[in-house]
């Protein structure tokens, strides 16, 4: 977490979590030219569960702080409010533009129709929005991975590590996105050992039900699936997440984090020993490459796919009993490698 240089309470489009001046209003681009980069810096716009969801938004947090740093630029990050509409989104997003801040990037899918909208009225502003690809516009970037690789090595891993041949999968929203997680982990699994059953439970059907936001929702799923026998549990389900972990770690067993590292993640350290690993989204890559085309004046928009190959999906292994089991750590390299020459496709859907 950061240290919030200015606070703003909360109003109808969600409350700021911090701001920083600039020092450094322009900056050398790398062709030898020189881009006058002269917006207030970084607006950052959280999705379901906000910043502290030690997943999706903790990811996404960590890029914009990298990068103002880096850029010696300022920015601001705002929190969604509970129960907002989708005008709520069109406010926030509109707010920022307003303000001159630049790039302004919505962290998640929800803030497609915001970003389409509000991207037409403020052309010279450079927007992004993280996992979508439906906003073609010539200044919008579509920030979107191959989350279903990652999580194909996750079931690499979970396949390779129950000694009960049996694992679990809890999506937080029933929804398209998720499914790619699920289908890549259920495809790792049976690729590996097909005798392992995989236990498999969305949270909600809708974002709004709180299925990416509920500590207690993933708790009781995760409580559900190892009373059934599983043995390791793999969740995409943001801050409901670490409901599972911590679900996990009460009943030594295993479990799989999603996005960041979580085994690294302060707020889980009483069950870390419990993370085998993590599949990993680099959000925060995405919204620093974002921010540098911007302060370098060469902005990127368009789609931008992010895979194994580029370095944005991954499995963290920084667990030491996960390193200690060579047998998983050969599957995963083994596996990340054929995605990666080609000889493996995974799914996107189950």
């Amino acid at each position: 977490m950061g240290v919030a240089s200015l606070a703003l309470a909360a109003s109808a489009c969600g409350k700021t979590s911090s701001e920083a001046s600039s020092d450094d209003d322009g900056k050398d681009d790398k062709s030898g030219g020189s881009s006058k980069y002269d917006a207030k810096g970084i607006g950052l716009a959280y999705d379901i569960g906000g910043q502290g969801d030690q997943s999706f938004n903790d990811a996404a947090y960590a890029g914009y702080e990298k990068a103002r740093k880096d850029f010696k630029i300022g920015g601001v990050d705002m929190e969604p409010g509970d129960g907002e509409s989708s005008a709520d989104k069109v406010q926030r997003i509109e707010q920022l533009a307003k303000q001159g801040y630049d790039p302004v990037i919505g962290v998640g899918y929800i803030y497609a129709p915001a970003i389409k909208e509000v991207a037409s009225k403020f052309p010279k502003t450079t927007f992004g929005i993280i996992d979508d690809n439906t906003v073609k516009a010539d200044n919008v970037a579509d920030l979107v991975f191959h989350e279903e690789q990652g999580s194909y090595l996750a079931g690499v891993a979970a396949a390779k590590a129950t000694k009960a041949d049996h694992v679990g999968f809890i999506g937080g929203v029933d929804i398209p996105l998720i499914h790619k997680f699920e289908a890549g982990f259920v495809q790792g699994v049976k690729d590996t050992n097909p005798k392992v059953k995989v236990e498999k439970q969305y949270l909600t059907e809708k974002p709004e039900d709180g299925g990416f936001s509920s500590p207690d929702k993933g708790e009781n799923a995760a409580s559900g699936q190892i009373e059934s026998g599983a043995d390791v549990l793999y969740h995409a389900a943001g801050l409901s997440g670490q409901g599972v972990i911590q679900e996990a770690g009460s009943q030594k067993v295993w479990a799989i984090g999603v996005d960041s590292d979580q085994y690294k993640q302060k707020a889980l350290a009483k069950y870390k020993d419990y993370i085998l690993g993590s599949a990993l989204k680099d959000v925060g890559g995405a919204v620093y490459d974002l921010t540098k085309s911007v302060v370098e004046g060469k902005p990127i928009t368009g789609e931008q796919r992010y895979d194994l190959k580029s370095g944005r999906v991954g499995f963290a292994d920084t667990n030491p009993k996960y390193t200690a089991m060579k047998d998983v750590v050969a599957a995963v390299e083994k596996a990340e490698k054929d995605i990666v020459d080609g000889k493996v496709t995974v799914k996107t859907t189950p």
